[in-house]
Formats: structure tokens, C-alpha cells, sequence
């Protein structure tokens, strides 16, 4: 698994328990974020400081859009890890930098086929796929 894989995972970790918490990711982000030392230290990667801050700064966009393309699903409904999973590849889709749009989607479907239903990678699939068409055309 690639360091980005791996932060990716840290990160939906982490908006996965702000969401069931209702916390902010960045408040969860900041209490593990400390100097631990030793064999069980797991100190949080810095590419995912940048996606949590960078989903809690676009949040808003984010989740228009999700609910905009997510045809049939209201925000509320959607699990939460897959409602987190479209957070993560919207954000590196929109606001990531010298990423491969196909790369992200395919680290979303990988997440979503280990973590969450049968049916959630071709949604989430669908859900991407579309904004990676026409993100030359949003107003971010």
C-alpha cells in the first residue's frame, strides 16, 4: 500500500469518526496529532493533514456537490463511510494537486469495496465519475 493509500485510509478513519461523533475532523485531527514515541505510536500523516484540512475548508462545496450528483440520495441517507469516501475523492478530484483524476477514483472504489456494501463502489463510481467530467465547468 503506497503512503498516499495509506493517508487516504488515515483520513476516512478519521471523517468516518467525526461524522458518527458528530465532531469536526479537524478537532479529532488536532487531539491525535501529538509526538508519540514507541512501537504503538501512530503518528498522522502529513498528507493527511492536507486532506482534512483541506475537505473542512471546501466542506461546504463538498457536500453541494455530493448532494447535488448523488441522484436519488439525500445527504442523510447515504452511509456514512461512502457520504465519507465521496468527501476524500472530491476534495483530491477538485483541490488536489498533480493527481490523476483516474488514480483518485479507483483509491475511492478500492476504500469503498473493503470498507463499505457491495453495491456502494459503483454509486460512488457514478457520483465521481460525473464530477471529474465537468469540474472544469464548476465555480469553486
Amino acid at each position: 500500500m503506497s503512503a498516499r493509500s495509506k493517508a487516504r485510509k488515515q483520513s476516512l478513519d478519521l471523517l468516518y469518526e467525526s461524522d458518527i461523533r458528530g465532531l469536526q475532523a479537524l478537532e479529532i485531527l488536532q487531539s491525535r496529532d501529538v509526538q508519540d514515541t514507541g512501537p504503538d505510536a501512530r503518528p498522522i500523516r502529513e498528507y493527511t493533514k492536507e486532506i482534512i484540512s483541506g475537505i473542512s475548508d471546501h466542506r461546504r462545496k463538498i457536500d453541494e456537490l455530493i448532494a447535488t450528483y448523488a441522484k436519488g440520495w439525500d445527504m442523510d441517507r447515504l452511509p456514512a463511510v461512502d457520504r465519507n469516501i465521496l468527501r476524500l475523492a472530491i476534495f483530491e478530484l477538485l483541490w488536489g494537486h498533480d493527481l490523476n483524476d483516474s488514480i483518485i477514483i479507483d483509491e475511492a472504489l478500492t476504500l469503498a469495496k473493503d470498507l463499505s456494501t457491495d453495491d456502494s463502489a459503483g454509486y460512488i463510481h457514478g457520483v465521481l465519475g460525473r464530477i471529474s467530467s465537468i469540474k472544469g465547468e464548476l465555480s469553486l
